[in-house]
Formats: C-alpha cells, sequence, structure tokens
C-alpha cells in the first residue's frame, strides 16, 4: 500500500506568543535548546513529496503573515514588520490521520531522513528574510512551552 499524502503540502500550525521555548530530552538528561520572545512559535510538518520549493514558499508565507498587532491593536503586521522572533519546531504528527479508529496513521509524515533537511529550508528561508529564529532539537524528545498571545492561531497548507 502507497502512503497517502498531499503532493507538496507543507504544513505549520503557526502561533503568535510572547515567549516560547523548547527543553529537549536526550539520554534522561533535559536541556534548554531555544527560548524566545515576542513573534511567532511555528509547528512545520512534512510529508513525502514536499521539496525545497515547497520549503521556500512556506518561509515566504510564515514571515509576510499578518496576524501581528498594529498600534491599533488590528492584526495588520507581520512578524518582519515587527521585528519578531520565530521558534520552529518539526513536527510530524501534524500528518496524523484521524478518519479511522482512535489511532493516527503516520504513513502521510515524511521519515525524518527527507524531513529534517526541509524545516532547515524553512528556517534558512525565515533567516534570509532577517528574522531571528530559534529551532528545536530534531530527533528529540521535547517539551514546547509558550505564552499565546490573542490566542492567535494560524494552521497554513501549502
Amino acid at each position: 500500500m502507497s502512503p497517502v499524502c498531499h503532493v507538496g503540502v507543507v504544513r505549520a500550525v503557526v502561533q503568535r506568543v510572547l515567549t516560547a521555548h523548547v527543553d529537549s530530552t536526550v539520554d534522561g538528561v533535559t536541556t534548554r535548546v531555544a527560548d524566545i520572545g515576542p513573534g511567532l512559535c511555528v509547528l512545520v510538518g512534512v510529508t513525502h513529496d514536499d521539496d525545497a520549493a515547497v520549503a521556500e514558499r512556506m518561509a515566504d508565507r510564515i514571515a509576510g503573515l499578518r496576524i501581528m498587532a498594529d498600534d491599533a491593536g488590528v492584526m495588520n503586521r507581520s512578524v518582519v514588520d515587527v521585528a519578531g522572533e520565530v521558534l520552529v519546531v518539526s513536527q510530524f504528527t501534524l500528518y496524523g490521520d484521524t478518519t479511522r479508529g482512535r489511532r493516527p496513521s503516520w504513513i502521510a509524515a515524511a521519515r525524518p531522513e527527507h524531513a529534517e533537511p526541509l524545516v532547515d529550508a524553512v528556517v534558512v528561508g525565515l533567516r534570509r528574510r532577517g528574522l531571528s529564529v530559534a529551532t528545536g532539537a530534531f530527533r528529540t524528545d521535547m517539551a514546547v512551552g509558550l505564552v499565546n498571545d490573542g490566542p492567535a492561531t494560524v494552521v497554513l497548507e501549502l
């Protein structure tokens, strides 16, 4: 049976945050690996057919997404406009299929060997747009903490 996936569709959950951080646990030792102030916490999921072009489009979309408040409190600015920070965390569970049964299927999630370079490409694309970007630690147990601002949460699919 071939994997069920959407061709060229990086998924991201983008949360406007006051603060966010990631702690990573390896061999029983927990370390704070990332910490940001006001900006965006972005959970990124990758599927099998995603490529560098899709990752670049996602970086552009995240950087330009107008969910930051302007002087009137209206979501009218991007994270670039407000010089906010970005925390990017790889999240294969965004491709969990829950259409049948009670346990999600992870078939549509890309293997780490494919996903890691594409998540890295999103990070590079965000940095190229002038953003300060922190990341989680790929292939580790991570605990993500954040204070959602608004709350404002948006799901992006390309």
